[in-house]
């Protein structure tokens, strides 16, 4: 396996475990929601909210680690590039649509993930498909 999707393997379990645990906090306290990411408009974030953020990013999280556990998987991998593709998508609407986030920390941090991700997701297709052994067998 390439140097480089053992690096992309890294950072989706790194990305993995970070998604784990903000999804805990989300249904520990739904506060976290409103004073990390929603800060433009706190009064429409509740309990039930956070607890659906949570369930998406829990969803998130173990996709992007079943995916650095088997990164040859083409429909898994693809899958998970599209859990970063939402991500990304959410967090810009929520930003300059529907204004309830600011450009803080705490928004800024996870668009930065995501656009990282995408980009070394994007390049990682170029590797697998470049190994030997991982394209697809024709059929007669």
């Amino acid at each position: 396996m390439s140097r480089f999707l053992n690096m992309l393997r890294s950072w989706l379990v790194m990305v993995s475990i970070v998604a784990a645990g903000n999804s805990l906090q989300s249904f520990r306290d739904h506060t976290f929601l409103y004073e990390k990411l929603y800060t433009g408009k706190p009064d429409l974030v509740n309990g039930l909210q956070a607890r659906t953020y949570g369930i998406w990013t829990l969803l998130s999280s173990v996709v992007r680690c079943l995916c650095a556990i088997d990164i040859h998987n083409k429909t898994l991998y693809y899958i998970t590039l599209w859990t970063f593709f939402l991500a990304l998508g959410h967090f810009l609407c929520e930003l300059f649509v529907f204004g309830t986030a600011a450009p803080t920390i705490g928004v800024m941090a996870p668009l930065m993930v995501a656009s990282i991700s995408i980009l070394g997701m994007l390049v990682g297709l170029r590797h697998l498909e470049a190994e030997p052994g991982s394209r697809q067998k024709k059929r007669n």
